[in-house]
């Protein structure tokens, strides 16, 4: 049989080459959405068969599979569900208070998302990393219950330490404790967090790989990079910020980066909780049971001013609700859309929307860190500002040190914060959690911080961009080639 092999293995090796990339490029064709997408692992697959057909089984696959993705109307049973479905908001609550288009907002996200859109919400701005830390370690300490704990990065630091003792005394309480880590985002400190947390007794677990053996590579291109941090079912902590002491100016001092995260109350809890739940139950197989994660109805009535809806988003049945939805609010905009995002890669389709919004005498802002944390992405998103600014679009370079808010403003009512950056991979790639908010209060406090932002910003214009040397402007466009998998 050896000697059969050494003979023919150049026919041997000429079969597996056909069967492999016919088999990569079938798949492929079947099962792409996108047909750019499509295209391209074709054309890769059939220029070099067996390369071709190892990087598109590696990194081409959506190998997200998740067996129980539930929302909250599944996970809350009884009087409990029905309390609950009390307080979703209507269409009619809607258009009365904020116009018909913004209904269509409404319908929107009932069609996109698995979660209502309710009232009697309230949210609250920590414009800090110091403030938020300080109220989420506020949170654990007077936990009774349960605290559902899931993020991206938790690191090892300072910060990271602090919330480890507290995570670990409200274990000694007798509080049900789970923690979640992103498995590429436990990595980013050397000795993972994982060793600390189990050693001092809490339920710890990563999602999509083993940090310790290993990422497993076909998945660790899809990852969590979902913030959430629920405690006995009655507040929850959403947006941006990764534990870390960066963003501490107490630690850092005036080298801390910034960041915007958001204390919630109310039905919105129930549904930020469901998200958290269902990527614990993929993670470890452990169903967490709502009757025991003390998710009471609140104790405003129904009705009641905010109105909230989480928007989760990812690479399973969920794929680009988030892109649909910032699609959907830039064409109900008539007066301005206002944009805060630290990686600004938006793909052509949100681009067109955005200078067709334009084009109808919207005002577009769009506010980019001067100082970037990742250079790569900070030179392929600048590649693109052309695109924009052609069609009356503005972009702003913020001051000051770099700034990791996601934040979006429309015409002063609607507002949508949390984990998605507007690049690739946050609206194709990452497993992400947004709010949407129907509030003129609310958007204004988060106009009035973006109106700072731009006070002493500095204005990014066509000139300016052409002006700069050639071999800078190819180094981006290079660079932007590859930004679907920065």
């Amino acid at each position: 049989m050896l000697d059969l092999a050494e003979i023919y293995w150049p026919h041997i090796l000429f079969i597996f080459s056909i069967v492999a990339g016919a088999t990569a490029a079938i798949h492929a064709a079947m099962t792409k959405e996108e047909v750019r997408s499509a295209i391209g692992w074709v054309g890769i697959i059939v220029l070099s068969p067996i390369i071709g057909a190892g990087l598109y089984l590696i990194a081409g696959i959506n190998r997200i599979r998740r067996t129980v993705i539930s929302d909250r109307r599944a996970l809350l049973q009884g009087q409990i569900r029905a309390e609950f479905a009390s307080y979703d908001a209507t269409g009619e609550q809607v258009a009365g208070e904020f116009g018909q288009r913004f209904r269509s907002m409404k319908t929107l996200g009932d069609r996109l998302t698995r979660h209502r859109l309710t009232t009697s919400n309230t949210i609250v701005a920590l414009e800090t990393g110091d403030e938020a830390y300080r109220a989420m370690l506020q949170a654990i300490a007077k936990a009774e219950r349960g605290i559902m704990f899931e993020t991206y990065i938790f690191d090892r630091d300072q910060i990271g330490r602090r919330f480890v003792a507290a995570l670990i005394d409200a274990v000694k309480r007798g509080v049900e404790v789970r923690v979640l880590i992103d498995a590429v985002g436990a990595r980013y400190s050397v000795p993972s967090v994982l060793g600390m947390l189990k050693d001092g007794g809490v339920t710890v677990d990563v999602f999509n790989g083993n940090v310790i053996t290993g990422l497993r590579l076909p998945y660790a291109n899809l990852r969590t990079h979902r913030k959430i941090l629920v405690v006995d079912g009655r507040v929850a902590f959403t947006g941006g910020m990764n534990i870390r002491e960066a963003f501490s100016r107490e630690i850092s001092g005036d080298k801390c980066a910034l960041d915007t995260h958001f204390k919630v109350t109310g039905p919105v809890v129930a549904d930020l909780f469901a998200i958290a739940a269902a990527d614990w139950q993929f993670a470890s197989d452990e169903v967490l049971d709502a009757s025991g994660w003390a998710l009471d109805p609140p104790d405003t009535e129904p009705g009641q001013q905010i109105l909230m809806r989480a928007v989760s988003s990812g690479p399973d049945r969920s794929l680009e609700t988030n892109h649909k939805m910032l699609m959907g609010a830039f064409s109900v905009a008539r007066s301005s859309i206002r944009i805060v995002s630290p990686y600004f890669l938006p793909d052509r389709e949100l681009i067109s929307a955005l200078v067709t919004a334009a084009r109808r005498g919207v005002q577009v802002d769009i506010v980019v860190p001067s100082a970037n944390n990742l250079m790569l992405v900070d030179h392929a998103m600048t590649a693109q500002f052309d695109q924009l600014l052609k069609d009356q679009c503005r972009i702003w370079r913020a001051s000051g040190p770099f700034d990791h808010s996601k934040m979006m403003t429309i015409d002063g009512r609607w507002s949508y914060v949390g984990s998605s950056n507007i690049d690739p991979r946050s609206l194709r790639l990452n497993f992400e959690v947004d709010v949407e908010v129907f509030d003129c209060l609310f958007a204004e406090a988060l106009e009035r911080r973006i109106d700072k932002a731009i006070s002493t910003a500095t204005e990014v214009t066509l000139e300016g961009l052409r002006a700069r040397p050639f071999l800078v402007r190819l180094i981006e466009r290079v660079l932007w080639l590859g930004s679907p998998y920065l």
